[in-house]
């Protein structure tokens, strides 16, 4: 039996420990789970015979070290910045890591001894990163087999509720870490390329700065940039690409309403609040508005954001609770991010029976032989429930198929990688349709631009 040791076993790791179950007799795998939780571990073994969970302390050297070197390959499925020790144990003991997450550059910088020693650290191989990377590649290199020329490259993803669970106003719910979702966008300016020109949008204005986009059977959605997409200009190797945008989708007028939040500092995460654990809702938001001996809460916080109390954004916020005056945050030294958290799980956090959708999205526009090209392409999957979500399996089934085939040595190229070479996204791609992941490609006219009215 060949050993796989997965390290982390939260909420995106089910589908990927059902795959390597199920593969587990035919490819003579023995799936050991390690989590600091021992309950976690081992409550999506099932009592398997060929995996077991056992209690794993990332941050206890000779537990970690024990667990790496008895197995034959690592996964690591923990927070992206505690990969490196695990993946420097890889080195030390010669075993591939595949992770989900962006590579770092101490991840980077493990690449020459891992070329030394003929391993693969495969990153950046779940959905976004992952997925978006295959997918992309796949129509790029395409393209450039027929000796087209990249002029634009859009790229957009979405963790979002399935219609059929969809029963908020938000349009709505939680299918990843929260905390990421209060905080995102933070950390300096978006950065992109549009139409040759370098575009800026302060985090202020993100959520403001929107873009539609539809998807036939879906309807019409909203994008806002990611914090950086000049970064994929080398890691897809485009040249003179004159527009380069990446971003993540939304249900139209989420956006809208969570500036609200933005505006009034509410997504902060760089100070705490005392005495927070006893702070009511009401009282929470009051401390992000003006004093007032006569005001309500409700009127100052439509007054200072300019809320008309017939707008739907008001409905939204009500929808919330977030001017309940008996609720109490619960937390200690909250920052203000982290007790905004704490009141929207109250209300979007999926159900037992909810299902999740994931929304992606790309747009290629391209020359070739004097004309120019449109491909749009986009792919939309639902998950099971709130357990096996859409999110899980979009993360867990490229992770685990990027597994299986390194160990299998079906891919072989050593060094700190991500899947953007056609021996890794052909085959995945292709075992991914098995499950449901297509893509639907549509020919489109490419419309260009006016230069005259870029200045």
């Amino acid at each position: 039996m060949r050993n796989i040791l997965i390290i982390g076993a939260g909420r995106s790791a089910t589908c990927l420990i059902r795959y390597l179950l199920d593969k587990s007799s035919s490819e003579k795998l023995f799936i050991t789970i390690g989590d600091i939780s021992l309950r976690a571990a081992q409550k999506f073994t099932k009592n398997h015979t060929n995996a077991k969970g056992i209690l794993l302390d990332v941050f206890n050297k000779e537990e970690r070290e024990r667990a790496v070197k008895n197995c034959d390959m690592v996964i690591s499925m923990l927070p992206a910045r505690f990969h490196i020790e695990v993946a420097e144990d890889c080195i030390t003991f010669g075993k591939n890591l595949v992770t989900a997450s962006y590579i770092s550059d101490e991840m980077q910088n493990l690449d020459k001894e891992a070329k030394a020693k003929g391993l693969v650290f495969m990153n950046e191989i779940g959905v976004d990163p992952g997925i978006d990377h295959m997918s992309a590649m796949k129509v790029i290199d395409n393209i450039r087999d027929k000796g087209g020329k990249l002029l634009l490259f859009e790229s957009f993803t979405g963790g979002l509720v399935a219609p059929e669970s969809d029963d908020n106003l938000w349009n709505y719910k939680f299918t990843w870490n929260p905390r990421n979702v209060v905080l995102a966008g933070q950390g300096g300016a978006a950065e992109f390329l549009q139409e040759g020109l370098y575009k800026y949008i302060p985090y202020n204005r993100l959520f403001r700065r929107t873009e539609l986009i539809k998807i036939d059977g879906y309807g019409k959605f909203e994008v806002y940039a990611n914090r950086n997409s000049l970064k994929y200009h080398d890691v897809y190797g485009f040249k003179d690409i004159l527009t380069l945008y990446r971003g993540t989708i939304r249900r139209v007028g989420f956006s809208r309403a969570w500036n609200v939040f933005v505006q009034l500092g509410m997504t902060e995460d760089g100070y705490t609040i005392p005495n927070s654990e006893n702070l009511t809702y009401r009282k929470y938001v009051n401390l992000f508005l003006p004093y007032s001996p006569t005001d309500s809460v409700e009127l100052k916080f439509r007054h200072n954001l300019k809320i008309d109390q017939d707008d739907l954004i008001w409905e939204k916020l009500e929808e919330l609770d977030i001017f309940n005056g008996k609720k109490k945050l619960g937390i200690k030294n909250a920052t203000p991010a982290q007790a905004l958290q704490i009141i929207l799980m109250d209300k979007w956090t999926l159900a037992e029976n909810d299902k999740d959708m994931i929304v992606m999205y790309h747009k290629f526009g391209y020359e070739l032989d004097g004309e120019t090209y449109q491909i749009d392409s986009s792919m939309v999957t639902t998950g099971e429930d709130q357990t096996y979500t859409a999110m899980a399996k979009t993360v867990g089934l490229p992770v685990a198929i990027a597994a299986l085939k390194i160990l299998n040595k079906e891919i072989s190229t050593p060094g700190v990688l991500r899947p953007i070479a056609k021996e890794v996204y052909e085959p995945i791609l292709e075992e991914l349709e098995n499950y449901g992941i297509n893509f639907k490609e549509e020919n489109k006219e490419y419309l260009g631009y006016n230069p005259d009215n870029l200045y």
